[in-house]
Parts: structure tokens; C-alpha cells; sequence
């Protein structure tokens, strides 16, 4: 996924704005490896790159698929030491 690093109109979008900050490219829109190049480094007109990789955020469906995924750790837990002598049923 890339987002913009700085304002810029696309002109091979008809002029669509984006913003730092906005995803690039918006929705709808495929553009080429080429063009992805073009604007995440200096071989544009502006001689700067306006568009840069980002890591995808993962989503909270795949977030709890990992959590799924983890071994299940078993609670631990300590017994009581069970009280000895006499019980009051047998006490009559």
C-alpha cells in the first residue's frame, strides 16, 4: 500500500488531489508498477518522491485468526492440601 508524502494532483488522474497522508491510489483506481516508480522516487516532475510504501495495518479479523493460532498454555493452578482428621459425620 502507498500513501502520500507530501500534497500533489495526479495528472494522469484528471488532476485528483491527494493529501499527505491519503492512500495512494485511491479506490477504484489500479495504476502500474511503472507509475508507482515514477512517484515513489525522483523521476517525476517535482524531481522528489510524493508517494512512498507503507506496510498494510492488519486487520482485527486477521489479528484474532493469529491469536487463534497460538498454542493454548495451561493454567496452573495450586491445590489446597486437603484438611485431615476427623470428619463431623462420623463425630456422633
Amino acid at each position: 500500500m502507498y500513501k502520500a508524502i507530501s500534497y500533489f494532483k495526479d495528472m494522469k488522474d484528471n488532476m485528483h488531489s491527494y493529501n499527505p497522508g491519503d492512500t495512494f491510489p485511491r479506490d477504484g483506481l489500479t495504476v502500474s508498477e511503472k507509475r508507482l516508480e515514477e512517484l515513489s522516487t525522483n523521476k517525476n516532475r517535482r524531481g522528489k518522491p510524493v508517494i512512498e510504501f507503507v506496510e498494510e495495518p492488519i486487520e482485527e479479523e486477521q489479528v484474532e485468526e493469529v491469536i487463534a493460532e497460538e498454542p493454548e498454555v495451561e493454567k496452573i493452578t495450586e491445590e489446597k492440601p486437603k484438611k485431615r482428621g476427623r470428619s463431623k459425620k462420623n463425630a456422633d
